[in-house]
């Protein structure tokens, strides 16, 4: 028995070496904005840029391998996006606290997750969430990145008279985008291993080449940036200006609890939608609804904020592109550990990952967006009480912008309508706390 059987349990979950590595990359690929994005909005705080980007290079190689560890599952982990958009201009330049406190109240957030992991409460909660929502929860993250993707290439953008709309597909990363998408669907369905990461390095040698043809015009006030790598290999920047800068001499007031609990709330749904959306897909939960080894998923991500937080970076979250890995194939912690060793590897070729442009990964996150849309077909439409539950968390997470949100109007709205239609006893006494919970956030 080799060591990654033995470490990974690959026959078992009826996959190898080959297609791990494969949905490593793919994963990893998909997500390497966040090396770029990170430091970009962190560093309106005052923060060194430079040391950001190690600290988040860092913190998601650590939360990743915490994930293989603790439950060998593909999901990789890095900062969150909107955590640290919150931590930057919400904690930090409306409230005035200074980012060493914001990261103290990331530390807080960390510890507090890791007793409530230990105690089950977020397991309780996973486990009480229907399980049309949970089918839900996976068709609405689809859609989601699928949006998210197109925004990134600027297929959508914004419109002020009906908030979204189309681009202008006479541009070149548009246009390259829609291409790759149809050369990526294509790879998918003439079943070509790895489809989803060699549509994204088609689209960018597409591009570096219409930019070595003067197609692709590169300027930066348009945010149309260089497309052929300044270099291969650099050192990494020092992470020491944001090492261990929590300072606790501001925590006693009730507004840094209310920063807490905000912290606290969007992570711990934003995790709890995005495990449900991607185990739904992988095919990780039983008949009942439940992921095994969620204890051990949910602990990584504690771990994974508290010692982000003391690296120097905002709350470190599962991310919801680890659904490309796992469509890719990916089954176990090997996916994971491949991921994670590409966020260190790029600390020193960072001028070829950063090089990468969004474009190129919108074909994949696209398709993810199809293959996740897949378990529609699971959710009850029959039963209004059940169906529009479904349908409300799939529509809000899109429009509203949040896995999160998703979550809030469907539990809340499943709930009331087994009250109102006399089927209470349908009803476990989590999931009614969790709906005035979020009817409270609501009020907030």
């Amino acid at each position: 028995m080799s060591f990654f059987e033995k470490q990974f349990k690959l026959q078992e979950n009826k996959t190898n070496v080959k297609t791990e590595v494969y949905a490593g990359i793919t994963t990893f690929m998909t997500m390497a904005y966040i090396l770029i994005v990170n430091p970009s909005i962190l560093s309106a705080t005052g923060m060194d840029a430079g040391a950001l980007l190690t600290a988040t290079a860092i913190a998601s190689a650590l939360g990743t391998f915490c994930m293989a560890a603790f439950a060998n599952y593909p999901f990789a982990l890095a900062p969150g996006m909107g955590l640290n958009a919150y931590f930057a201009y919400t904690v930090v330049l409306q409230y005035g606290y200074s980012w060493q406190t914001a990261l103290t109240a990331v530390f807080i957030e960390g510890i507090i997750f890791i007793i409530l992991s230990f105690a089950n409460v977020r397991e309780a909660i996973f486990n009480a969430i229907p399980k049309n929502i949970k089918a839900a929860t996976s068709v609405g993250i689809g859609l989601f990145i699928a949006f998210i993707g197109m925004q990134n290439a600027g297929i959508i953008v914004d419109n002020s008279a009906t908030l979204v709309g189309i681009g202008n597909v006479k541009t070149v990363p548009v246009a390259l985008a829609l291409i790759g998408t149809i050369i990526t669907m294509a790879l998918v369905i003439k079943k070509i291993r790895g489809a989803l990461l060699w549509g994204i390095i088609i689209t960018y040698v597409l591009g570096i080449i219409c930019e070595l043809t003067g197609i692709y015009v590169v300027n930066v006030d348009a945010r149309l940036y260089s497309l052929i790598p300044s270099g291969l290999v650099s050192l990494p920047p020092s992470i020491l200006p944001v090492l261990f800068k929590v300072d606790f001499s501001n925590i006693f007031s009730l507004e840094f609890v209310t920063v807490i609990f905000s912290f606290l709330f969007v992570d711990l749904f934003d995790t709890l939608g995005t495990l449900i959306g991607v185990s739904t897909k992988a095919g990780y939960l039983d008949k009942d609804g439940k992921l095994p080894k969620i204890k051990g998923a949910l602990l990584a991500d504690a771990v994974a904020t508290t010692a982000g937080s003391l690296l120097g970076t905002s709350t470190v979250t599962t991310f919801v592109e680890s659904a490309s890995g796992v469509a890719e194939g990916g089954r176990t912690g090997l996916t994971s550990v491949v991921t994670g060793l590409l966020f260190i590897l790029a600390l020193f070729f960072s001028p070829i990952i950063t090089s990468i442009p969004s474009f190129a990964t919108t074909p994949a996150l696209i398709v993810v967006g199809l293959f996740m849309m897949e378990q529609v077909v699971t959710i009850n439409f029959s039963d209004y009480t059940e169906g529009f539950p479904a349908f409300i968390t799939i529509v809000m997470m899109v429009v509203a912008y949040s896995i999160s949100e998703g979550l809030i109007f469907g539990v809340i709205s499943y709930v009331l309508l087994k009250i109102l239609s006399g089927r209470s006893k349908e009803l476990n006494f989590v999931i009614i706390i969790i709906a005035i919970l979020f009817l409270l956030k609501l009020m907030m």
